[in-house]
């Protein structure tokens, strides 16, 4: 995070207002630095790559195929592994055709400071795809340095994090820039029919939102121990997932997905506050500290000024029952919906059950419109939104850590900043202790 950024103390009123503000005046085009006219059909754009591992893979496949005349042109992370195995899956993926891929060695960057290489490498669009504690750095680089920016949830793991990103979204609408988000659900056909439905009255007054993410223990990172790393830092990185200052914790990493959609349900308006319940039941604790200070468990409730509540549940245990569901309540129906399954359906008043498009895949779609708006001259920033969520799902971390309820301005005005500062290889980073309710403090 960038230590210079002036204090905000935005309150709840001031964020809902100040997101709803238009961008400015849409340019007629957009001016890449090697192009004159990169809304031109022939032009051809270049795409840097930051954070290549897993669900980047899939980001940059997606991106690869979301336009004809695009390349792949430079790629980053902080491990030369993780560069090699991401290049060789894209490889593989587009063997028929090779020209969408032109990362010569020379372009190529290792290191803390590789996003800063790859934006200077003369790419026009960066996919941000690194653990989410980078983000608000990442993408605070990427606008000033004038790319469009897709970036994948969350987009930052704390209060300081979401205020630079604000600050970034703000100045990408002044430089006419994309910010595309990684929450899917958004962009699939299925989902933005069933909001249209509910936004437009199929279940009257909505009264209470649940969502539930029960999932698997996410033992990702087994052979990254003690023995083969050679930093406290290394190794934290290689296990991002199970600390806080770069995961967020499972609900802001994985379930803000859910999140995101009593968010939707809700127009994007912010809850008022929030009480929450969470911890380690299942996932090992110390002495070795390989799980990190993260839960494994969560229990939300969310209050919004017209007294509506919503409930949030997830967890990450493994033999047990798996669910990924959104129920909506209304004065007139209740809306059910399955993420992944295609099932959505609205009982009550107004029956209605979704038979659209199931091929669909809107990790797809995200790239695509994304593409389509910077070729258009009019790049999307769905940053107001993106941002919310974030911040939604970051202030149900704070009230389960804390054990007090947590007002949307107490989260937005936090000064706790969990990225370690004057960050580099051979620091010391002990392992921040597992929060305990009525004993960790709200900073």
């Amino acid at each position: 995070m960038n230590p210079n950024l002036s204090p905000l103390s935005p309150n709840r009123r001031d964020f809902i207002k100040s997101s709803a503000v238009a961008g400015g005046t849409l340019a007629s085009a957009i001016h890449f630095p090697h192009v004159a006219n990169a809304a031109a059909a022939g032009d051809k754009i270049r795409v840097g790559w930051v954070g290549c591992g897993g669900r980047g893979t899939g980001a940059a496949n997606q991106t690869l195929r979301a336009d004809s005349n695009l390349e792949m042109w430079a790629m980053g992370d902080v491990f030369g592994d993780k560069i090699d195995s991401g290049l060789s899956s894209l490889q593989e993926q587009f063997k028929d055709d090779p020209k969408k891929i032109n990362v010569a060695q020379e372009r190529k960057f290792t290191g803390l400071d590789a996003f800063q290489k790859v934006l200077n490498s003369g790419i026009d669009v960066v996919l941000l795809t690194t653990s989410p504690g980078f983000r608000p750095q990442h993408i605070r680089a990427a606008i000033e340095a004038g790319k469009h920016v897709f970036c994948e949830k969350p987009m930052a793991v704390d209060g300081p994090g979401v205020r630079s990103v604000m600050e970034s979204i703000k100045l990408a609408k002044q430089k006419n820039l994309a910010i595309v988000d990684g929450f899917v659900w958004r962009w699939t056909t299925a989902n933005r029919d069933a909001y249209k439905k509910i936004h437009d009255g199929g279940l009257g007054d909505i009264t209470a939102v649940y969502s539930s993410y029960y999932t698997g223990a996410v033992d990702r990172y087994p052979k990254w121990n003690r023995t083969n790393t050679k930093t406290d830092l290394e190794w934290q990185i290689r296990r991002w997932y199970y600390f806080t200052w770069l995961s967020g914790d499972h609900i802001v990493e994985q379930a803000v997905h859910s999140i995101d959609k009593m968010m939707w349900t809700m127009k994007d308006e912010p809850p008022e506050s929030v009480v929450c319940t969470g911890g380690r039941q299942v996932r090992p604790g110390e002495p070795g500290g390989e799980y990190g200070n993260i839960y494994d468990h969560f229990a939300a409730e969310y209050k919004w000024p017209n007294n509506v509540k919503g409930y949030h549940f997830s967890r990450q245990f493994d033999r047990c029952a798996n669910a990924n569901t959104d129920t909506v309540f209304g004065t007139k129906g209740v809306y059910e919906g399955e993420s992944g399954s295609k099932r959505h359906v609205i009982t009550g008043e107004n029956r209605w059950r979704w038979n659209g498009d199931k091929t669909q895949n809107g990790y797809q779609t995200e790239h695509d419109e994304l593409y389509a708006s910077i070729r258009a001259g009019k790049p999307i920033n769905t940053g107001d939104r993106m941002i919310k969520t974030t911040l939604c799902a970051i202030m149900a971390r704070m009230a389960a850590y804390t054990g007090k309820e947590i007002t949307w301005e107490m989260a937005l005005n936090s000064k706790e900043d969990l990225f370690p500062k004057d960050i580099h290889w051979d620091m010391k980073l002990p392992v921040a202790p597992v929060a305990r309710p009525g004993q960790t403090p709200f900073i």
